[in-house]
């Protein structure tokens, strides 16, 4: 015997059940859900008897069961507490400004234009958002110098987490590049310059400063035809005039050495790691190359000295020979070559090459460019003052691509560029709330091991939302399978 049976939970609240017996005994029970009023008992009945009887005709003319239910709203609550959960946990909330926080994870979730982020929002679960709210919010960034409070807030949480028994931060990555404009005009600001994506538009630079993990600790804009070298040294200074760090080393390319640069670095007390550009084959290099062939990551350094502050430092630069990499100079030499000699041979109508000798009535290989880049093929140099192994040195440096990430998820995954803003403090605020959103997502690629693009694939599907059963609304909770528990637990928010 199959029956409906109600039973008064511990909350209050009423269970309707579905029980069948057998011998007297109950043998099944399916549970149809738990009401809290009359109008909820009264549906839960009317599902349950639906459910008892589905597929049976009825001997008499029974009132019509029908129940309409429609879906009203649906929304990634989910993602949305994820973000926000992250935003708290490094501090962010100290800004106490929820549109602020809104604009970050909408930049996270669907990068588009600042009034579309209000679409973005809704998705999200957070109406009533107006692009009112939004100007003033880009105002409030800038007023309120909220670049500065996030700094700090970013060195904090990433000291913190390198500490755990270690000295804390003692090594910052630096790079450049380049943002461009959907407009032509130029101004003070926005020039043409050298463009890392090799286009015409006027552009800025930005120069960001990250831990050895790739966590942001500093971004600054520059103008768009600012040299590279002059950039380290206003982003290093204001590092160390808001945190006080002085014993820390700095790591950055091969375009930011300058005599100039190396001087700043080692005279504010800061130990470097600079990338070397070679011209020439140096001389311990050549010395060597007399009597031995180069090995597989053989090392050689040269010791040479700056002045700062009237006195003369020593530093040292390393060069290291590397069979891979030689490899593929030689291949990148070897299509030069194919390219020049097409050149001069008239099988081509491009008219310049590296390796190409062009004089009024002739056109010829240039042999000692060529042998000069063939006795070059697998030397990488590094300038340093860091009193370290030279391998520790060359590993240190290598790091760099940690910065190159966070860049390459900062133009990418967060549509930094292009940039539609004119006036550059809402250009200054967009950077800002890139920054921001940068450090949620390195936070969360640290503890998952997922890609933000792909933490975000996966998560907005689950939604939460809202039902109407016979013309009355009802939250419905997103059903989160096993694995995505799995993911939540990673970011300490398994509660959710």
């Amino acid at each position: 015997m199959t029956f409906i049976r109600k039973v008064k939970t511990a909350s209050g609240a009423i269970a309707v059940q579905i029980a069948r017996k057998q011998s007297g005994q109950i043998v099944q029970i399916d549970h149809i859900g738990s009401a809290h009023s009359k109008e909820e008992l009264d549906l839960l009945i009317t599902l349950a008897k639906q459910r008892m009887h589905k597929g049976q005709m009825s001997l008499f003319n029974t009132p019509n069961m029908e129940i309409g239910i429609s879906l009203s709203k649906s929304y990634s609550d989910l993602l949305f507490n994820l973000l926000i959960e992250q935003y708290n946990h490094l501090g962010f909330d100290k800004l106490n400004d929820k549109d602020f926080a809104y604009l970050c994870i909408a930049r996270i979730v669907e990068p588009t234009s600042k009034l579309d982020s209000i679409r973005v929002l809704d998705d999200l679960g957070i109406d009533g958002l107006n692009k009112d709210q939004l100007h003033r919010c880009l105002k409030r960034i800038i007023t309120n110098n909220y670049r500065d409070e996030i700094a700090k807030l970013c060195f904090k949480y990433a000291n913190q987490i390198t500490k755990k028994g270690n000295p804390g931060i003692t090594l910052v990555l630096y790079d450049v590049t380049t943002l461009y404009f959907e407009v032509q005009k130029e101004d003070n600001y926005r020039k043409p310059g050298l463009s890392k994506e090799r286009r015409l538009e006027p552009q800025i630079i930005v120069g960001l400063l990250v831990d050895q993990t790739g966590f942001p600790l500093e971004l600054h804009s520059f103008e768009g035809n600012k040299a590279e070298t002059k950039t380290i040294l206003p982003v290093i200074k204001a590092f160390k005039r808001r945190h006080g760090m002085i014993d820390i080393t700095v790591v950055a390319d091969a375009g930011m050495l300058s005599q100039t640069n190396l001087e700043s670095l080692a005279q504010a007390g800061y130990t470097y790691i600079v990338g070397s550009r070679l011209n020439k084959v140096p001389y311990g290099v050549a010395q060597y190359q007399k009597t031995k062939e180069l090995t597989d990551n053989q090392i050689i350094t040269t010791q040479t000295t700056i002045q700062s502050n009237r006195q003369f430092n020593r530093q040292r630069i390393i060069y290291q020979y590397r069979a891979k990499r030689a490899a593929l100079d030689r291949r990148n030499i070897k299509k030069q070559i194919d390219k020049a000699e097409r050149i001069v041979n008239g099988t081509t109508t491009a008219k310049r090459a590296k390796f190409l000798s062009v004089t009024t009535n002739d056109k010829q290989l240039n042999q000692v460019l060529i042998d000069k880049a063939y006795a070059l093929v697998g030397i990488k140099g590094y300038v340093t003052n860091l009193n370290k192994p030279d391998q520790q040195i060359i590993s240190y440096y290598h790091q760099l691509w940690h910065v190159e990430q966070s860049f390459r998820m900062s133009k990418s995954d967060l549509k930094a560029r292009p940039i539609f803003h004119r006036k550059r403090d809402s250009i200054e605020a967009h950077l800002t709330i890139v920054l921001t959103a940068l450090a949620i997502c390195k936070t969360i690629e640290n503890h998952t091991d997922m890609s933000i693009r792909k933490l975000v694939k996966t998560l907005r599907p689950i939604r939460n939302g809202v039902v109407v059963i016979n013309g009355k609304e009802y939250p419905a909770k997103a059903v989160i399978p096993p694995h995505i528990k799995s993911i939540l637990e990673k970011l300490y928010i398994a509660g959710h």
